[in-house]
């Protein structure tokens, strides 16, 4: 098996998207996390179908993979950093975001993208974990239709601090919907060292039969900062080894959202990283 690699366009938010697809096809990625925002494919600007299509056209040109995420901080609400969520006690809130996934869904089948990720939300104040859930299960039932029609899985992402905060939230929540085909799971690896009670290499085993998608980054123990490889506590080549080993076919992307100020660097060694907890030269992972 062979590992794709991906650089997440939420660590070049100083680049044009044209430009940071350029630089990740030069240093030999395989794709892309592409997160919808306003520098990087505006979902709410006018003529998404057409700038979608001349992405779909860049993103074959160079010969990049693609998955849709959907972590933009302030693309719905200038003032609130991912707000509205999903658990919004406002209805037309919840709406808003799960219109803005369903838009993200539509995008992803436009380029060809292998899913599309996204994250509960925070439980409000004054908001019981009941009510939170139920809120998540009824805004996710439209996405989730749409992410059915157009075939293509619902990432999601368990996230430190959310209401979906570990795996095993992440089965609640698919005991709660039924365990609709679309749904998916966004494994991400510094969370797992952060807050998860297995290792992350026991989580790639745990999730492997519903990954989707798959972030990486270093972390260190019970606390919730992106870091570059080596900064963490992460042991990365057995956790490579083990996702190699599940066959997950996705992009496994690196996250560094808030590094974009080196972003260009940090995607260079970051592959270089990458490649050599790998033991290969050219981007491939064996097993």
């Amino acid at each position: 098996m062979t590992l794709r690699l991906g650089y997440g366009t939420n660590g070049l938010t100083d680049l044009r998207l044209d430009d940071a697809l350029g630089l990740l096809a030069d240093l030999g990625y395989d794709g892309v996390g592409l997160t919808l925002d306003h520098m990087h494919l505006d979902p709410l600007a006018p003529d998404l179908a057409a700038r979608t299509r001349q992405v779909a056209r860049r993103l074959t040109g160079l010969g990049l993979g693609v998955t849709v995420e959907t972590g933009a901080r302030y693309v719905l609400d200038p003032r609130r950093k991912h707000g509205p969520s999903l658990l919004d006690p406002d209805p037309d809130a919840r709406a808003a975001r799960a219109a803005l996934l369903v838009r993200a869904v539509e995008v992803a089948a436009d380029l060809g993208a292998h899913a599309v990720h996204c994250f509960s939300g925070i439980t409000p104040p004054d908001t019981t974990t009941d009510t939170a859930w139920k809120r998540l299960t009824g805004a996710l039932a439209l996405v989730l239709d749409a992410a059915d029609r157009a075939g293509i899985p619902l990432a999601v992402e368990p996230e430190p601090g959310h209401l979906l905060a570990t795996l095993a939230d992440f089965h609640h929540l698919r005991t709660l919907l039924g365990d609709p085909g679309p749904l998916g799971l966004t494994l991400d690896i510094g969370h797992c060292q952060c807050l998860e009670p297995a290792s992350p290499v026991d989580c790639v085993k745990e999730a492997a039969p519903w990954l989707r998608h798959v972030q990486i980054e270093d972390m260190r123990r019970g606390v919730h900062e992106h870091l570059p490889f080596g900064d963490g506590e992460i042991d990365f080549p057995p956790v490579l080894e083990a996702l190699a080993s599940t066959g997950y076919a996705g992009l496994t992307v690196v996250e560094l959202p808030r590094h974009s100020h080196a972003g260009p660097e940090l995607a260079r060694t970051s592959i270089d990283f990458l490649r050599r907890a790998t033991g290969t030269t050219n981007g491939a992972a064996p097993c």
